[in-house]
């Protein structure tokens, strides 16, 4: 009975890691430690033939249940089914327009932050460095990407 308890803990637990925790790899870890334990114990009293039976036995039912798992279509409850359409800072350059005159936050290394108006946005030049708390000019906005240039050149 103790070696039917082992293998059958040890199949629920690598169940619940293909099916709950997927990356974890506790529980199927020792899922196969308590597989390969209740194993190990069936040939060490029962022999060989027995310890075989119970082997062949376990990748059987082990098998079964996965093939069984697919076809119910249990699997299907934990994939993703609809496309996120939403998009991420959709009117972040809103109040923004061309030739607008703002003034950095942070070196422009090219990539940093520069005010206009009262918000804070993140900013690229064309590759040149604009040091803290210079005046710089919007170039060009191209999606939610601010291209500025300095204005004390």
């Amino acid at each position: 009975m103790p070696i039917i308890l082992l293998i059958l803990v040890g199949l629920i637990l690598i169940y619940l890691e293909l099916i709950f925790v997927p990356g974890t790899t506790i529980f199927g870890v020792l899922g196969v430690i308590f597989m390969g334990v209740g194993i190990y114990i069936t040939y060490d009293l029962f022999g060989s033939e027995t310890g075989s039976l119970v082997l062949a036995g376990s990748f059987t039912i082990s098998i079964i249940a996965l093939i069984y798992s697919f076809k119910s279509g249990a699997w299907s409850k934990f994939a993703l089914k609809e496309k996120n359409k939403a998009k991420f800072n959709e009117d972040y350059t809103l109040d923004l327009k061309e030739a607008m005159v703002g003034k950095t936050l942070s070196d422009l290394k090219p990539i940093g932050n520069a005010e206009f108006g009262d918000k804070s946005y993140e900013v690229t030049t064309h590759g040149n460095f604009v040091g803290t708390g210079e005046s710089v000019k919007i170039f060009s906005i191209t999606g939610n990407k601010i291209i500025v240039e300095s204005i004390n050149k």
